[in-house]
């Protein structure tokens, strides 16, 4: 639990005091670039506090002159962490509505219009973060995503939301797969334990919405380019498979 002690100790430590004082400054600059700075400072030292060390790959597949969609799996808490360090710019982040309620983080998240998600609110709420990531993208930043919603149980990808998607098809923002590996086994899906180790982050080719006639081939090229790139043992079995909401 040492490593784990460490992880929070400076996401806490560094990041309410930094959250107090470029709360103000943001609001009053309405500049987000510093704020931005610093949380991805604060993500890699937080990282490399516990023992975990981040390996990227894949930097140049990202567009540099559009705003794009981040579609990442999922297999641990650390994968927020460990990618958003690495994200250029300024981008969003689709995340737990729960998050948002922390003090001054939450604040910082809103500020940064991160887009909150009620996993249990139904379509009605689904129907609401669409619309405000619709808006987010639509104002020219690009967003993290989690492809499956939620954590994986074992590692292996899982089937795909359709929000991630019909938000492509909606703004026509690319698409830049990202395939994270080895955090699975740093910190498993209801464990607070962080075992120390090596991420690998790899940043797939952009796919391009407008290639594609239909929803199901969209998914279907992102979810082949991310099985590729993962390992055999994180690869999905069955067919590819998409959840509506």
């Amino acid at each position: 639990m040492w490593a784990t002690f460490k992880l929070l100790a400076v996401i806490f430590g560094c990041g309410v005091p930094a959250g107090l004082l470029l709360i103000p400054y943001t609001l009053l600059s309405g500049k987000i670039g510093p704020m931005y700075r610093t949380g991805k400072w604060i993500a890699g030292a937080a990282t490399r506090a516990a023992g975990i060390r981040v390996e990227e790959s894949g930097c140049d597949n990202i567009p540099a002159d559009r705003a794009c969609l981040f579609l990442a799996n999922h297999v641990s808490n650390l994968d927020p962490p460990v990618i958003a360090q690495l994200l250029p710019g300024t981008p969003s982040i689709m995340l737990k509505a729960s998050l948002m309620r922390i003090p001054v983080l939450g604040h910082a998240w809103r500020l940064a219009r991160c887009v909150p998600v009620e996993r249990d609110g139904g379509r009605a709420a689904a129907v609401q973060s669409a619309r405000m990531a619709a808006q987010v993208v639509g104002s020219g930043l690009s967003m993290l995503i989690f492809a499956e919603g939620t954590r994986s149980p074992d590692g292996r990808l899982q089937a795909f939301r359709a929000g991630a998607f019909h938000l492509a098809q909606t703004t026509g923002a690319p698409i830049v797969p990202i395939a994270i590996s080895g955090t699975e086994g740093m910190m498993r899906k209801g464990s607070a334990r962080i075992m120390p180790g090596r991420a690998r982050v790899q940043f797939l080719p952009a796919i391009d919405p407008a290639n594609y006639a239909t929803r199901a081939a969209l998914v279907f090229a992102v979810r082949a380019a991310l099985t590729a790139a993962l390992p055999d043992h994180m690869r999905p079995e069955g067919e590819p498979r998409l959840t509506q909401v």
